[in-house]
């Protein structure tokens, strides 16, 4: 049963002063550009389209078979004939004819076994439509994600070279006054041009994470809208790991492809040992042969035939063939129920890696919005503290660094944290376009 997962953020994410991104593209936006445009997920949908003709394909074998033939021959014939004496003789004439067939099944075991595999075919392509589906997703939140903290972290180091750059000037003022040494412009110096080093760092990965997220959407993506400020996060309800891993060993969409798979090969050893039963078929016909005058004979004939009746077949030797087959039906159902195993292990530690994840990001965010407070109190300190002469210039620029670092390890964790919420979903195999909107929310 689909419950939904609570998306909030603890505390305030402060990203007005990084980047103007109001009246942008949204998270629901970049899914339904994804939906259009993506190459995967169009591949999926036309692999979807392909399953789905498996069901009238088994079916076919079920129904009647309809046949029509037809013929015409023209023949031509030299005659010798050795009685007192030879005399030769040339016939040429025209026959011609056509058969109508009709053959109806009654009795064959193998094809109705492939017929209900075809309906489990049909059940597999579903199935792995709805696991790109839900790839999708966090393929397209993910990008979107990492370009919001690219973006992000190229706003921080513009703002801390601004504030490095105040540190530098005041710096040099005060050396000019002789209240300060040159050590403290070199280093605020050194500073200046590190933080602008990553500034040109930060501004290469925005144009990657920017392509990135063009290749799943088609277009450049524009002012992309960020974290609401003052919006918090609660963690995923159920808040039971083990229910997590028991929906995804039961509902997670890549166990129920393998759960098909299995199913598909425990009926193909039933249908590999029909092929020592006997078969059955209803068999009528209708045909008309004609044949022209006879260039000798002088005369010529038309006949028209029906017929009805039962077909039976009973296989008894085949070189061992139906046999080997059956034995590579066991062996392929083993295959898959080890498969079968491995989706479900693979699928439960996805379900621990996610809601672990989510919960160590609440964890993450907590912690840093605690230590953001403390760092804006710290920088604050050393600025009053440098004013009067008891700071120098160094540990009002090692305040400013952690300032800004602080802030931005805080902003990986909001995302990430959103990340794994989605990724946990996911993994249960209830992850839908109503979890985006979740999310969606949470943006401005």
């Amino acid at each position: 049963m689909r419950k939904a997962v609570p998306l909030m953020i603890a505390g305030c994410l402060s990203v007005a002063g990084f980047a103007n991104l109001a009246h942008g593209a949204d998270l629901m936006a970049v899914y339904r550009d994804a939906i259009a445009y993506d190459a995967q997920f169009a591949a999926a949908r036309a692999a979807l389209e392909a399953g789905r003709e498996k069901l009238p394909q088994g079916r076919a074998g079920l129904l009647p078979a309809v046949g029509f033939s037809a013929s015409t021959t023209w023949n031509d014939t030299d005659t010798t004939r050795r009685i007192s004496g030879a005399t030769e003789t040339n016939t040429r004439y025209n026959s011609n004819g056509w058969t109508v067939q009709l053959t109806q099944p009654l009795f064959r075991w193998q094809n109705w076994v492939t017929y209900t595999q075809s309906e489990l075919a049909v059940v597999q392509a579903e199935a792995q439509f709805g696991l790109a589906r839900q790839e999708l997703i966090v393929r397209a939140a993910q990008a979107y994600f990492d370009v919001l903290l690219a973006q992000d972290t190229l706003a921080t180091a513009q703002a801390q070279k601004v504030a490095i750059a105040e540190q530098l000037e005041s710096a040099k003022r005060n050396f000019e006054v002789g209240t300060a040494t040159i050590t403290d412009t070199h280093e605020a110096q050194a500073r200046y041009d590190l933080t602008s080093a990553q500034e040109i760092a930060a501004q290469n990965d925005l144009n990657v994470k920017r392509q990135v997220l063009r290749t799943v959407i088609g277009k450049e993506p524009e002012g992309l809208k960020n974290l609401k400020p003052g919006v918090q996060l609660a963690g995923p309800q159920p808040d039971d790991i083990g229910k997590w891993v028991e929906m995804a060993e039961s509902a997670s969409a890549s166990v129920q492809i393998f759960e098909a798979l299995h199913e598909i090969a425990t009926r193909e050893i039933e249908k590999q040992r029909a092929g020592h039963y006997p078969t059955l078929d209803l068999v009528a016909s209708r045909g008309r042969s004609s044949a022209t005058n006879s260039s000798t004979f002088g005369f010529g004939s038309d006949s028209d035939s029906s017929a009805i009746g039962l077909q039976l077949s009973i296989p008894i030797y085949a070189g061992g063939a139906t046999a080997s087959r059956d034995r590579e039906a066991v062996a392929l159902k083993a295959k898959a129920a080890a498969d079968l195993d491995n989706a479900r292990r693979t699928a439960a530690l996805n379900a621990r890696q996610a809601y672990l994840g989510v919960n160590s990001g609440l964890a993450q965010v907590k912690a840093y919005e605690a230590a953001l407070t403390s760092s804006q109190s710290a920088l604050d300190s050393n600025k009053l503290g440098y004013e009067v002469g008891v700071r120098i210039n160094i540990d009002v620029l090692n305040a400013q660094s952690q300032l800004y670092d602080t802030r931005q390890k805080l902003a990986k964790a909001r995302l990430d944290t959103l990340a794994a919420l989605l990724k946990l979903k996911a993994a249960a195999g209830s992850l839908g376009e109503d979890d985006v909107a979740a999310v969606n929310a949470l943006l401005q």
